[in-house]
């Protein structure tokens, strides 16, 4: 079983990265047979900017460039892909969001024409999820943060190419609680990544 776990963060020494890389150690712990691969989309320079190029593959008149091509390749070789973020104003952060809007194109992730009905192409993917707020969970509830979240990501996004969310966590109080609380959860889902699979069936039935 294999995972890809994608950061978007500027720095290397944030918190997202060390959740990030403690979903993979519980990853790697968990079994001999479970891989990972992290990708550090800053690092690693993808351009985010949904083009003139981008609409044309949306509208099915040009191939995906390269380094869409790349991303899905990486996707289509997980079993579980997890995505790992800084809660910029309630969301993701414009890094990650234009990734989504790149790579999970019409063609791949989904099949939508005019002419015919709306085709979900990635039912076999199991999305996790991991959110790094400041904000404390009195905050989220109040203002039903954390419910808009995750309809605008959970279903808008994954539920629209038939992906399950099989987890989806807030880590909350980043910048004033101690982090270790938080690296303990990543790993602890890490290490239970691939133990999940009635999660997505129950959704399904």
């Amino acid at each position: 079983m294999h995972a890809l776990i994608v950061v978007a963060h500027p720095d290397p020494g944030s918190l997202s990265h060390g959740v990030a890389a403690h979903v993979a150690q519980g990853v790697a712990q968990s079994s001999p047979d479970h891989s990972f691969e992290i990708a550090d989309l800053m690092a690693e320079g993808f351009d985010p900017r949904f083009t003139a190029a981008d609409l044309a593959v949306h509208r099915r008149e040009a191939p995906p460039p390269a380094d869409v091509v790349a991303e899905q390749a990486r996707i289509d070789r997980a079993d579980a892909l997890v995505l790992v973020f800084p809660v910029y104003w309630w969301s993701m952060p414009a890094l990650l969001k234009g990734w989504i809007d790149r790579v999970f194109a019409n063609g791949w992730a989904f099949d939508f024409s005019l002419d015919q009905a709306l085709e979900k192409k990635l039912g076999k993917l199991r999305v996790h999820l991991i959110g790094v707020g400041g904000a404390d969970a009195g905050t989220y509830g109040r203002h039903g943060y954390a419910g808009a979240m995750a309809t605008q990501i959970d279903h808008g996004i994954f539920d629209y190419c038939g992906a399950c969310v099989a987890t989806s966590e807030l880590l909350l109080d980043s910048e004033t609680s101690d982090p270790a609380v938080h690296l303990r959860t990543a790993r602890a889902v890490g290490h239970t990544l691939f133990d999940l699979p009635e999660q997505c069936v129950a959704r399904a039935a």
